[in-house]
């Protein structure tokens, strides 16, 4: 692996921060649309997008991590400190979304019977 800068690793940061809004934005939407009866694949779709999102996030992270493990020089910064705890935030908004679009639609399913 090539050496990385600070500049870099805030870069990298704010790269992750702005994925995980996008997921928090995309997991919003999904939990609105859900409340408004919208069609479940759009939601899922929504959902999915949002999980990509995530995912891209912590490829992001972990990239910087091997970086600064394998770099004695480079130390974190509190951008990149501030860029994980959004990430975990997010992500566990993620999985409480997801609980409680199933038990919204579960809810739905009962009342429609």
């Amino acid at each position: 692996m090539s050496k990385v800068s600070s500049e870099e690793l805030n870069q990298s940061a704010m790269q992750i921060i702005m994925l995980a809004g996008d997921c928090r934005n995309l997991l919003t939407e999904a939990v609105k649309s859900s409340m408004e009866d919208a069609p479940r694949e759009g939601v899922d779709k929504k959902l999915n997008q949002a999980k990509e999102k995530i995912v891209e996030a912590h490829r992001i992270q972990t990239r910087m991590i091997q970086y600064t493990i394998e770099d004695e020089e480079l130390q974190t910064t509190l951008l990149f400190s501030h860029a994980q705890d959004t990430l975990m935030t997010i992500y566990s908004e993620l999985n409480m979304t997801g609980y409680i679009i199933d038990m919204y639609r579960k809810l739905s399913d009962k009342i429609n019977q």
